[in-house]
């Protein structure tokens, strides 16, 4: 079965695959693996509080190495649709792009991903095996999903030798960009807790604002690290400080601030927790401290996985591509876990954007891509 890139990118662009719902996106991707061959196992997950997900793991071979292919069919909400020049589910192909919710990130590039294998297997047999792990809950809360699947494949015998993740990692151009780790991500929401008086009597009433500002002061004056030769510096950013009082006279009974650090390999997430426990502790008095770690930070040294990268790019556009870090997170950081894993994609500027778009010269681009990455592999 020859898979053709634009064909099941403008399929799976008009299943309507908002997180956590699948609109068929995965059938339409699973009948088209199982028309090359690959033994499919659909893995739906769900837990208290979460809605259900489902996900896909497809093989092709049964041999060591196995290279894997992973992403998502999940996409964000289309957001106001009469501002979108089509519906957003149509999958219209217009002035050399296709447009459409996940055109971009990430439905384009599992289109590349699929019709690259196609080619390659046309070319003859080979030794290995090949593999999806596709997700449907990357968008959202991301705990039904990649992290789960990769428990089945534990307990299940897969092993991945290596994997690349398709989210759209380039600025402007294909080639641009590859991804071979990311930073951590730590959010902190902080309670400062007093008691509500008027302004005149101060001594029946305790601001929490002054220890508030006190706080943010001592988060804000921390300089993290001066980066490394793969990561720029860490960095908190402050955003949002708030007490909800909308009179002169009154002194609130709490302010809150939100604050988010991105931060490299050089922190770590429980050591960044216990610093800024310290620092609220310092200001005195009571305060709620909330603090989640969306994914620590991680680092694939450049070596075979980003070689293969690089010299695929180079071949099929000439350009010597970047190897970063940079951006937010990606399935990546639990895929790091089980084996090395990089990104290379689309163009991200449309990504999540009314009219989400992937040039068609693009998406022709990351096939090649992808059909140069599997041969260099296979051929070593």
């Amino acid at each position: 079965m020859t898979v053709d890139t634009l064909t099941l990118a403008r399929d799976l662009i008009r299943c309507p695959s908002v997180t956590p719902a699948d609109g068929g996106a995965l059938d339409v991707l699973q009948a088209a693996l199982e028309g090359m061959g690959f033994v499919c196992h659909r893995l739906p997950f769900s837990g208290d509080g979460t809605d259900r997900v489902d996900n896909l793991y497809a093989r092709l071979g049964t041999s060591a190495p196995n290279f894997c292919f992973a992403g998502h069919t999940d996409v964000v909400p289309a957001g106001n649709v009469d501002q979108w020049q089509d519906d957003p589910f149509a999958g219209k192909v217009r002035d050399g792009a296709l447009y459409g919710r996940g055109a971009a990130d990430m439905k384009g590039a599992i289109a590349a991903f699929a019709a690259a294998v196609s080619r390659f297997i046309d070319g003859g047999d080979f030794t290995g095996s090949i593999s999806f792990l596709i997700t449907g809950d990357e968008e959202g809360p991301a705990v039904n999903g990649t992290v789960r699947m990769l428990d089945w494949l534990r307990e299940n015998g897969e092993k991945l030798d290596y994997c690349l993740v398709g989210e759209p990692t380039n600025p402007a151009h294909i080639g641009d960009m590859a991804k071979i780790g990311r930073r951590g991500s730590l959010n902190g929401k902080i309670t400062v807790r007093g008691m509500a008086g008027h302004v005149a009597y101060p001594d029946l009433a305790d601001n929490p604002i002054p220890r508030l500002v006190r706080i943010l002061d001592g988060l804000l004056a921390k300089k993290f690290d001066d980066g490394t030769a793969h990561f720029q510096p860490s960095n908190l950013e402050i955003t949002s400080v708030d007490v909800g009082n909308g009179a002169s006279n009154v002194i609130p009974a709490a302010a809150v601030a939100l604050f988010n650090i991105r931060y490299n390999d050089q922190q770590t997430s429980q050591g960044l927790q216990d610093w800024i426990k310290s620092v609220c502790d310092a200001a005195g008095g009571k305060y709620d401290l909330e603090m989640t770690v969306s994914g620590d930070a991680f680092l694939t040294p450049p070596g075979r996985l980003s070689g293969l990268i690089t010299d695929a790019v180079k071949k099929v556009t000439g350009r010597a591509v970047e190897l970063s870090t940079s951006g937010g997170t990606s399935d990546a950081r639990f895929i790091k876990d089980y084996c090395p894993v990089s990104e290379f994609g689309l163009v991200g500027k449309s990504m999540h954007k009314i009219d989400e778009y992937v040039s068609l010269d693009d998406l022709e681009q990351l096939a090649r891509i992808y059909h140069e990455i599997l041969k260099y592999f296979f051929e070593d």
